[in-house]
């Protein structure tokens, strides 16, 4: 993994920063267990996760309201994903700041291809500059949405 240096970007009374040390793996895992992507999900999947990430996390004071990440190679390519504000601080423009601070990032610039799958703010993405794929035979995928709900989990096991 690359490094690079923390980055922080501050606005009002908020912050978000990619300090690894500063994420609350206990706050993720609250809201992405009820999101409608990761259901379920269950701690240790999230830390690892988020060990394995360019975070981006997103404080009011001390507690931790919002969060993306970029799984990256740091030089070609990256996946946003698990960007969330919780719903109290939402209708603030946080979401479109804290995505604004990803794409600051100085590895940001570097990327050949970024990628997002979103059904809740495709809005939101679009005002960044995301535009949807939709070709036939470009984009392909294995899905398993319910992963984190079967018993059949292998990272339980």
């Amino acid at each position: 993994m690359a490094s690079f240096d923390v980055q922080e970007w501050r606005k009002e009374d908020y912050l978000v920063t990619t300090d690894a040390e500063k994420q609350d793996i206990a706050a993720i895992h609250r809201y992405l267990t009820r999101s409608t992507w990761a259901e379920g999900i269950d701690r240790e999947t999230v830390a690892i996760s988020v060990q394995n990430s360019l975070n981006f996390g997103l404080f009011h004071g001390n507690e931790q309201i919002g969060f993306a990440r970029l799984v990256t190679d740091y030089a070609t390519f990256a996946y946003l994903c698990d960007v969330y504000v919780l719903e109290a601080y939402q209708g603030k423009k946080l979401g479109k700041w804290l995505i604004a601070c990803c794409h600051a990032h100085p590895v940001f610039e570097k990327l050949r291809r970024i990628v997002l799958f979103t059904s809740t703010a495709p809005w939101l993405y679009a005002q960044a500059g995301y535009v949807p794929i939709n070709r036939p035979d470009y984009t392909w995928t294995i899905a398993r949405p319910d992963i984190y709900k079967s018993r059949n989990n292998p990272i339980e096991k």
